[in-house]
């Protein structure tokens, strides 16, 4: 089973992610922001994270850029989920090394679809 890792300061957030997620076979962590999520990829690498922006200690750029230079940290599919729309953003996002890119608010369809596109799930 694949796993994921669910990244983003809001609750109801993660665990609509979670759903989705568990919906789609994956096995699913949740992390309240970036500092949280640096831990649990130390302790085991997920296949994927479902990743916000804005959130405290850490935001998901900062992450996303630390996650890309730890030892095995170039591995896990990483999609940005986030209220941040605008082109410079998700340019930002793509170069730092994420792999796709959600807007809020999203469903499992959404979700879905962006998993196959990076090659996660099946069609």
């Amino acid at each position: 089973m694949k796993r994921c890792l669910v990244v983003d300061d809001s609750r109801v957030v993660r665990k609509v992610a979670r759903k989705i997620l568990e919906n789609l076979n994956f096995e699913c962590e949740e992390a309240e922001d970036g500092q949280q999520a640096m831990t649990a990829c130390q302790r085991l690498m997920p296949d994927a994270v479902l990743l916000d922006w804005n959130m405290p200690v850490m935001n998901g750029i900062e992450f996303l850029r630390r996650l890309r230079k730890m030892n095995g940290g170039t591995a896990p599919k990483v999609v940005f989920c986030t209220t941040e729309n605008d082109l410079a953003h998700i340019q930002e996002a793509i170069s730092s090394g994420a792999d796709e890119y959600i807007m809020k608010p999203f469903d499992s369809d959404i979700v879905h679809t962006k998993l196959m596109q990076v090659g996660l799930i099946d069609e």
